[in-house]
């Protein structure tokens, strides 16, 4: 009752004030101004709305075009605001207010994200108090954008801004999976002094042990397994963990002294949980596992908390490891895949027109997206980049090897997508379904396209090895090892003593990861990390590792067949 009294009596007087042509614009301005500190917006926007037009009488059109902007601000309408703002500047290009005009109109630009025309009219503000209101609205709005991009765009356009710097160096310490990334932050950090251990999380100085324990936490199954020797439903699991043994063996005997722990996780979370609570795992040097992303989580919390290193011997998703300073993959992240895969086929393939094929997970959308910004980047053209969605992989055949033109036998000779026309393409994806379809095409067309893979490929044995030899297939293999080298043939012999059989991919990588691991906690002690961004480490198996500014392996070997044995063509 009492707000529809104030407004009978405003709009009383306001007609009042236009009947007489004599309004008083000091007392209307102040009533004005008593009702927007009062909150009372809408009553003081109709108040402050007379005042607006200039009249030679009115000292008050600038402040009261101001003030109705910001209860319409005040009442959510945005739009009105801005207009108003906007307005007010064209209107009173000279007003001595007008940097407090730009801090609102750059704030609901932030309010709209809109973030780019803000930071477009903050930049023109001169006031030293406004400018620190200014770096609160942008320090509250840009910790909102997770996309690294959108940070690095703004700090390309404005270098010296401390604040767009912070918000990408907080963003960049959350997410270091490139070396490029983290090579960033160092810049950062170094060139507007902040405190490196606000962004990155640091481990102790490392010391050296007579005996270092490192526990093994796999889901062994050991109440599921009889005593036969048929193949077990986990034998990658257990074959991972011979080739450790084996490898605490032969780093024995070369004074390397380790305790091997074994924990069965029984792929249960809870389990994890319950192993992680001993006393035991807290005073252990190292943990290898889990063999299950879905594990990942408990573990890497409790290497934080404790500051315990942690290596995941398997995957390639950087998540599992995040910020967390003690986590590594020794597989490369999908990050890394992608970009290097991008890399070399831009620098290996003589034409320069490329297609990409992906599946629908996250890994191979993630796996694409990197290949094709720097295959982009070092001049290869994308000329298509194509999702095939599940039970969905026929369209590769319609779009590779869809014919217009026949010979005399009946067989294609020109497709829709013409012969030679194509220079390489990536397969971002180990779906078999998907990659065996466009090796099928590529040996139909007959036109000599590069195809470039994963080494998976070769341990799902969907496609004939005979595939590999004839066509042009190239596959990324940081598991790669040579038969012929005289470390391999060796290892294969003890194995063979040992257990009777052949050694499988994965009791290789177990006995390459524990000589890699052990070598390295001899040589730096309990905190290695720091040594590992010296130098890539020579592989004894494989070709290596390298952790220079990444806590994933970049060293990246890639491979084809020629004369019946698998060879390296290139490594990054």
């Amino acid at each position: 009752m009492v707000r529809k009294l104030i407004f009978i009596f405003v709009l009383f007087a306001f007609i009042h004030q236009s009947t007489f042509g004599q309004v008083d614009y000091n007392k209307q301005y102040f009533n004005a101004k008593a009702l927007f500190r009062d909150g009372k917006y809408n009553l003081a926007m109709e108040t402050f709305k007379p005042l607006i037009p200039y009249d030679p009488k009115n000292g008050f059109s600038e402040y009261a075009s101001f003030y109705y902007a910001l209860a319409a601000y005040n009442q959510g309408f945005r739009a009105v605001a801005k207009n108003s703002l906007n307005q007010l500047k064209t209107t009173h290009p000279k007003w001595n207010k007008m940097d407090e005009v730009n801090f609102w109109i750059g704030k609901i630009h932030f309010d709209d994200r809109d973030y780019f025309q803000g930071l477009k009219v903050f930049a023109a503000i001169q006031d030293k108090k406004i400018q620190e209101d200014v770096a609160g609205v942008k320090m509250t709005a840009l910790k909102s954008i997770s996309d690294t991009e959108t940070l690095k765009m703004m700090y390309e356009e404005y270098p010296k801004d401390v604040v767009i710097a912070q918000s990408l160096a907080s963003a960049l310490a959350k997410d270091q999976n490139l070396p490029e990334d983290k090579k960033l932050l160092e810049d950062l950090i170094a060139k507007f002094n902040f405190k490196r251990t606000d962004f990155i999380a640091e481990a102790p100085p490392t010391y050296f042990k007579d005996v270092y324990s490192v526990s093994v936490l796999l889901p062994f199954m050991v109440n599921t397994l009889d005593p036969s020797p048929a193949p077990k439903r986990n034998q990658s699991v257990l074959d991972l963990y011979e080739g450790m043994k084996l490898a605490v063996d032969t780093l024995d005997k070369q004074g390397v002294k380790l305790s091997l722990r074994a924990y069965d996780t029984e792929w249960k979370v809870a389990k994890i949980k319950t192993i992680l609570n001993t006393e035991e795992l807290k005073n252990t040097d190292l943990i290898v596992g889990p063999f299950f992303q879905d594990e990942a989580k408990p573990i890497q919390e409790f290497s934080l908390a404790n500051q315990i290193n942690t290596i995941n011997p398997v995957h390639n998703n950087s998540d599992l490891v995040g910020s967390n300073p003690y986590g590594f993959l020794y597989q490369p992240s999908t990050e890394t895949l992608g970009k290097k895969s991008g890399e070399f086929l831009a620098a290996y393939a003589k034409k320069k027109n490329c297609m990409v094929f992906y599946g629908t997970s996250k890994r191979d959308s993630l796996l694409a997206a990197n290949f094709v910004q720097a295959a982009h980047q070092n001049g290869l053209k994308i000329m298509a980049a194509h999702k095939v969605p599940k039970d969905g992989s026929k369209m590769i055949f319609t779009i590779l090897t869809t014919p217009t033109e026949f010979d005399e036998y009946r067989n294609p000779k020109q497709f829709t997508l013409s012969k030679d026309s194509l220079g390489s393409i990536f397969v971002a994806s180990d779906d078999a379904l998907i990659y065996a379809k466009v090796v099928s095409s590529i040996e139909t067309r007959r036109d000599q396209i590069i195809v470039l893979g994963s080494e998976r490929w070769l341990s799902q044995a969907t496609i004939d090895f005979e595939k590999f030899h004839s066509l042009p297939i190239i596959l990324t293999a940081p598991n790669f090892t040579n038969p012929q080298k005289a470390a391999c043939i060796a290892f294969e012999r003890k194995f063979v003593k040992n257990h009777g059989r052949v050694p499988s991919d994965y009791a290789a990588l177990g006995f390459e990861l524990m000589l890699i691991v052990g070598n390295q906690l001899k040589k730096n002690g309990v905190y290695f990390q720091n040594a590992l961004e010296k130098a890539p480490i020579p592989g004894y198996l494989t070709e290596g590792v390298n952790f220079q500014q990444s806590r994933s392996n970049t060293l990246i070997p890639f491979i084809k067949f020629t004369e019946g044995q698998m060879v390296i063509v290139e490594r990054r």
